[in-house]
């Protein structure tokens, strides 16, 4: 299965009583492949997961790619199953495999700070487990270590480790990740902000915030630049960059909650411990997403 397009950062939509919407849920997947969208991310950071517990996690997914299927058959489902528990991240996977997820996303270990000893071998030990690819997750700003090149190298050459999800902001970095492993083994950003130099270095895509409430648009950023109409992609690139400012003047996922509720998408409910987006904040992203549906 080819690792390469616009991959949504699926939101878990909430009741007010703080239960998991789940008739929401069902109306934004559709909503996502019908407007073209590659793949589908349930459970990642954009999804709350840290605040789902384990039947909640296994349900978000099972179902996210029971409706995604159903509608499109070769739509990618990348399940979030990262843990700072190897036995848990491997438990996690496992689930997702057996509830037909493509791919499994897998986060550095955080809080617990392993050497890149512990991280080598925690990643290979999941993919050691695992019924369906790896793909890593290196954000060092939520998890507090990060992946070396070295430690992706070795991690690259292993059979079930498809790629990485790379989030360290170092262009610099992610050019050698790209340039040094083989050209099977997917490099996807994980900033929207970054997507159009990544593709320029020979990056896959990206797993996006923005096409949770865009996705048509986002999608075609990849799909003209991997086509050979870089201008057309350039032109894209540059209506949706403001909203990349404005998904992240708050911790993500607050201020893409509050973008897709007033999208009607969804509503404008989280978990505890993130709090809705401040009144200043709100007018600032209300105004990017009325100047890029005006561009349009």
């Amino acid at each position: 299965m080819n690792l390469t397009g616009t991959f949504t950062a699926l939101i878990t939509p909430f009741k007010t009583s703080g239960e998991i919407d789940w008739d929401t849920l069902e109306k934004i997947v559709r909503f996502q492949v019908e407007n073209g969208i590659e793949g589908i991310v349930p459970c990642g950071t954009t999804g709350e997961s840290p605040t789902l517990n384990h039947k909640e996690h296994r349900e978000v997914i099972a179902r996210v790619t029971k409706i995604a299927k159903e509608e499109k058959s070769d739509i990618i489902i990348i399940a979030g199953t990262g843990s700072n528990s190897t036995r848990e991240a491997v438990e996690l996977t496992r689930a997702a495999a057996e509830d037909g997820a493509d791919f499994a996303l897998s986060v550095n270990p955080y809080y617990n700070k392993p050497t890149q000893e512990g991280l080598y071998r925690h990643f290979s030990e999941i993919a050691n487990a695992s019924k369906i690819p790896i793909v890593l997750y290196n954000i060092p700003g939520r998890t507090s270590v990060c992946l070396s090149i070295d430690t992706i190298k070795k991690l690259a050459s292993h059979e079930n480790i498809a790629g990485i999800k790379e989030a360290t902001g170092d262009l610099n970095f992610m050019a050698e990740v790209i340039f040094e492993t083989p050209d099977d083994f997917a490099l996807i950003s994980g900033d929207d902000n970054l997507l159009l130099p990544i593709l320029s270095l020979g990056g896959r895509g990206v797993i996006s915030v923005i096409s949770n409430i865009f996705p048509k648009e986002c999608g075609d950023i990849t799909r003209q630049y991997l086509s050979g109409k870089v201008e057309g992609a350039s032109q894209i690139f540059k209506r949706i960059f403001p909203l990349c400012k404005a998904m992240f003047l708050e911790t993500n996922p607050i201020p893409v909650k509050f973008a897709a509720s007033y999208m009607g998408l969804c509503e404008n409910i989280l978990r505890l411990p993130l709090t809705s987006v401040s009144k200043e904040n709100e007018i600032k992203i209300t105004k990017a997403i009325e100047n890029f549906k005006a561009d349009a």
